[in-house]
């Protein structure tokens, strides 16, 4: 709130349609119709986690597919449950079951009568990657990562020769994205905090050192800082230098409706 950025939300488009799209929170309905984004193209939703910031605007999308001829399955990976948060396939439920849901009159969308259908999928806490999907030319895989006691999930999405791999938000204690995302083309990273944070902050999110620390050791072609907040806006110097100390590749700081193009 207060940065004047809708909240995470990135589209992997190929061949000139929307295909999969990762996180979907505040404000990025609004962004999804901007850049000609479509329910009916997309094939999979991934979801790092489910804070708000996160999947907010969930429902405002598949109300979305009312207005349009999307059909079939609309598969969505997303964390197991712990003591604090809901697994996905119960957070998709609590939304839009038929009876029961939030919204309860979207629920044609998960018994079978509706033209699309949504499938949620929980992926189980690992520190080993794992392929959750592989269908349509489009490969997914998955490991788990450390955002303090939230359960989250980091993806790499390989089409062809070319792969884009998502931190989500997560601070590096477990060691594992730079094992996802070895030799990515594009390495979309949580630029959350600043240097110098201390407190809780720091088992939530990276500081740009272990970003560049992580970048390094994965090898990764270029380096997109995204989940860019009120505490670094402003504060791109000071984190680009922290990030060279280990990171001499591709760099840049993305915004709302950025687009990287994939050769």
């Amino acid at each position: 709130m207060g940065d004047k950025r809708a909240s995470s939300a990135y589209v992997i488009w190929v061949d000139g349609k929307s295909r999969v799209l990762i996180d979907f929170g505040g404000g990025a309905s609004l962004r999804f119709e901007q850049t000609n984004a479509k329910i009916e193209d997309l094939k999979v939703i991934l979801l790092t986690h489910l804070h708000v910031d996160h999947t907010a605007d969930l429902p405002a999308l598949l109300k979305s597919a009312f207005f349009t001829r999307a059909s079939g399955k609309l598969h969505i990976f997303g964390p197991h449950d712990n003591k604090l948060m809901p697994s996905t396939e119960d957070f998709v439920e609590r939304l839009f079951e038929n009876g029961d849901g939030a919204w309860q009159y979207l629920g044609d969308h998960l018994d079978g009568t509706a033209r699309l259908q949504l499938k949620a999928h929980d992926v189980d806490e690992s520190k080993k990657v794992k392929v959750i999907y592989n269908h349509n030319g489009i490969k997914v895989s998955a490991v788990s990562v450390h955002h303090g006691i939230i359960p989250a999930i980091a993806y790499r999405v390989d089409i062809g020769d070319k792969s884009i791999t998502f931190s989500g938000d997560m601070n590096g204690d477990y060691h594992t994205l730079e094992t996802l995302a070895k030799r990515t083309d594009i390495l979309v990273a949580h630029n959350a905090v600043p240097k110098g944070v201390k407190g809780v902050a720091t088992q939530l999110h990276m500081t740009p050192n272990i970003i560049g620390q992580i970048a390094k050791k994965a090898r990764a072609q270029k380096l997109v800082l995204s989940h860019r907040m009120l505490r670094t806006l402003g504060k791109e110097k000071t984190t680009k230098r922290e990030i060279r100390k280990s990171y001499k590749g591709s760099l840049t700081f993305a915004n709302d409706k950025s687009y990287y193009k994939l050769k």
